[in-house]
């Protein structure tokens, strides 16, 4: 039986770079740690869930496909 991959994440268009313009992070630059710290502490629910999840995102593997295992 042949595995299924699973697509990537789904972000809706309205809500893409919220979290960068909430953190007044030029387009291209990546979002520094101490302004994803302070984001995570913010007011709002979502801020702090969208700061989390990019804590949590950098620390994935990167790189292009893996190889097939025999």
């Amino acid at each position: 039986m042949a595995r299924r991959r699973k697509g990537g994440i789904k972000i809706k268009k309205s809500r893409a770079g919220s979290l960068r313009r909430h953190t007044k992070t030029p387009k291209g630059k990546k979002i520094p740690m101490s302004k994803l710290q302070a984001a995570k502490r913010s007011k709002s629910p979502a801020i702090r869930k969208k700061a989390n999840f990019a804590i949590n995102a950098r620390k994935w593997k990167k790189g292009g496909r893996r190889r097939k295992r025999r």
